[in-house]
């Protein structure tokens, strides 16, 4: 029997041909590999465009109900993006559920390379493939100092053991919070200034700075707008996620 990134055994008799996913990522991970299979999503899954399935409502509030009238042969949720107790309900009601866990690039090449492969039973996809060779490539130099913040009011920053400060590592940035206890810290706003600091990114999610929102809360410091799919997002995306981001960082 096959277990989730958990070690929690999950009954597959086939591979299963009906999906839902809670997980934006791995939503757009299955749309773009197994289209014919994914049957549910999240109203927060808004990749690739246009996508036709049924919603489920979020990833924090699922509407179980509307997951289980989709017979879905399996759940594929995460845990930091997804409550323990909406799993454990899925389950309780007969609903096989897949957990992922990715705090890291090579956690995530794993699990969506075994998700693929030992579960769907479809091959590892070629985007895969490409953002593995992609990401092996060697950190740019110099290294330069960074924050990312993620919300303000309060502010809350992206700290380390999460997927986030593992891809600025590999972008030759430094997190000055990659040893803060807390993986996403809230910082306050003269702690966030008192860094020195040689870069701020500021992602359009979950929080949406702006060039109007965001920069003029730490003036003399090089601010730069990123997308936050590219940042946080593990799926087909992180195959052209690299480039996109040397660009904006690096200039």
């Amino acid at each position: 029997m096959l277990s989730d990134d958990l070690g929690t055994p999950v009954g597959l008799l086939r591979p299963p041909r009906r999906v839902v996913s809670l997980v934006p990522s791995l939503t757009e991970a299955l749309a773009v590999t197994v289209p014919d299979r994914l049957v549910g999503a999240t109203d927060w899954c808004t990749h690739p465009a246009g996508l036709d399935v049924a919603r489920v409502r979020g990833t924090k509030n699922p509407d179980r109900a509307a997951i289980a009238a989709l017979a879905p042969d399996l759940v594929i949720a995460n845990r930091e993006e997804n409550r323990k107790l909406d799993v454990q309900r899925l389950r309780d009601a007969g609903v096989p559920v897949w957990v992922t866990v990715i705090e890291s690039l090579d956690e995530a090449l794993a699990s969506m390379r075994r998700l693929f492969t030992e579960v769907l039973d479809v091959g590892e996809p070629s985007w895969l493939r490409t953002a593995a060779d992609e990401w092996a490539r060697p950190a740019p130099q110099p290294e330069l100092r960074v924050a990312v913040p993620i919300w303000r009011d309060p502010w809350m920053v992206v700290g380390g053991r999460t997927f986030a400060g593992d891809l600025l590592t590999r972008l030759g940035l430094r997190n000055v919070f990659a040893d803060d206890p807390q993986r996403y810290p809230r910082v306050e706003l003269d702690d966030l200034r008192a860094h020195d600091l040689d870069l701020v990114l500021l992602p359009d999610e979950p929080y949406v700075f702006t060039a109007e929102d965001g920069p003029e809360a730490l003036p003399g410091v090089r601010s730069v707008l990123v997308s936050g799919r590219d940042l946080t997002w593990y799926g087909p995306s992180l195959a052209t996620a690299r480039d996109r981001l040397l660009v904006t960082t690096r200039g």
